[in-house]
């Protein structure tokens, strides 16, 4: 019991450590108990917001549900953006070059400042627009659009949240990730019923109370991950030379970004075009889908916690001309990923039922979502890997090979399969949940596949 309590107060500390110095599995361990819980807690925004608002109807759980799936948009370019600064300042990191390492965060912040400013005045003036293409119904619409347009003016602050987590990562300090997120959850958990409710001298907001809330609490963590990147003293301390526009390094981490936005881009698209397919079957389906699309991404994002430490590992051990070692953690991280991804799926399978409920929905929107569950875990087995693998080659640098087999597996295979499923043969929402297990199957071995090759491990960055 002493050495896992030493373990776990090891992983959430804050002090520099040379992961390539110690064991893989030790590695392991260390880097992706935080990184775990930060995507858990990444997650939970997503829970305690769908709790609250469920109690509000129908209408506000797809008002939530359809502007999440606009805002795929933004996560998949902060997302695309975070892997491709987390290899560089990975590589650097594992490579020694602790003024390479600031100068790639320093031109990181300033790259994603830009984009989020140019995303939030996007978001803004065509929130409305974007729920129409999402086939939101007339009450959505006047449930939803001041909602949509919080959450669409919060995109800068979505983007320095991913961007800087990002930077902690490819150095290693998943733990400080692991904190910003807990301090935003905290605020966001206290403000949500206070807002949505209306609770003593709050005012009643109803759904717009959830997209103040979790903007506050987001706001509140970045605020915290700015002061750890700055501060005198500290294991960056970054100044002002370090923000001074650099064209080769902001090209390095553009060109890296491009590939793991472009596959991010490619992956969430293909949610937007399913959601409109069950969106089509009628509100309670789109409320359903909803609560489903929470749910899963709750018990995923803790397993790209685990696909986050291959990232960053494969990367510092490219950096300190350790491949080897780089092909062992992802497959590590593989088999880990997979055990946790099953026992998911005996949950869901055991559990949908009693689940769903939870979130206060109708009992016809409860079925779909306890459908979805189950059918979309079958392709969990598979997935445990393919998450992994596909983070560890945008870790090693190579952001095209994952890009081109979700263009395949998602837009060749995946919805088409969902048209034919759920339209052509009938099976409504269920056919297009089908097509997700069977697509991220057939993903996940393309991947297996490809990153035994090994050409990964050549990739210069």
């Amino acid at each position: 019991m002493s050495r896992l309590v030493n373990i776990i107060r090891e992983a959430f500390s804050t002090d520099e450590r040379d992961y390539t110095a110690i064991g893989v599995r030790r590695a392991i361990v260390l880097l992706s108990i935080p990184m775990v819980l930060e995507m858990g807690m990444e997650a939970l925004f997503a829970l305690v917001d769908l709790y609250w608002v469920g109690h509000l109807g129908d209408d506000a759980t797809a008002t939530v549900g359809l502007t999440e799936s606009v805002l795929t948009a933004t996560y998949c370019i902060a997302w695309g953006l975070g892997m491709g600064i987390t290899a560089v300042v990975a590589r650097r990191t594992g490579e020694g070059d602790r003024e390479g390492m600031r100068k790639a965060a320093g031109q990181s912040v300033m790259i994603t400042v830009v984009l989020g400013v140019l995303l939030s005045l996007v978001g803004v003036v065509l929130a409305d627009r974007l729920l129409l293409m999402q086939e939101a119904t007339p009450e959505v619409l006047s449930t939803g659009t001041v909602y949509a347009r919080i959450m669409q003016a919060s995109n800068i602050i979505i983007m320095m949240l991913f961007s800087l987590n990002a930077i902690f990562r490819g150095a290693g300090f998943a733990s400080m990730s692991l904190r910003s997120l807990g301090l935003a959850n905290i605020i966001n958990i206290v403000l949500d019923p206070l807002l949505i409710l209306g609770i003593g001298p709050f005012p009643e907001l109803g759904v717009t109370g959830a997209a103040v809330s979790t903007t506050i609490g987001r706001t509140c963590g970045v605020l915290f991950q700015v002061y750890f990147l700055f501060r005198r003293g500290g294991p960056f301390a970054l100044q002002r030379a370090h923000l001074t526009w650099s064209a080769q390094a902001t090209w390095g981490i553009l060109k890296l970004s491009a590939g793991s936005v472009g596959q991010f881009l490619i992956a969430s698209a293909s949610w937007m075009v399913l959601v409109k397919i069950i969106a089509s079957a009628g509100t309670a389906a789109a409320a359903g889908c909803t609560t489903a699309i929470r749910i899963v991404i709750f018990t995923l994002l803790p397993a790209w916690g685990m696909a986050n430490a291959a990232a960053t590992l494969v990367g510092q051990y490219l950096g300190a001309r350790q491949p080897d070692k780089a092909q062992r953690s992802a497959w590590l991280c593989g088999h880990y990923n997979m055990a946790f991804m099953v026992l998911v799926t005996l949950v869901f399978w055991l559990a949908a039922d009693h689940i769903v409920p939870f979130f206060g929905n109708s009992a016809m929107a409860n079925a779909y979502a306890a459908d979805g569950l189950r059918i979309i875990s079958l392709g969990y087995f598979f997935y445990g890997y393919g998450m992994v693998l596909a983070q560890a080659f945008n870790g090693a640098g190579d952001s095209i090979t994952p890009t081109w087999m979700n263009l395949i597996c998602f837009w060749m295979m995946e919805i088409p399969l969902a048209w034919f499923l759920a339209v052509s043969l009938g099976y409504g929402p269920n056919g297009a949940f089908a097509s997700v297990a069977i697509s991220e199957s057939f993903l996940a071995v393309l991947s297996a596949i490809i990153f035994q090759r090994g050409k990964w491990k050549l990739v210069k960055v």
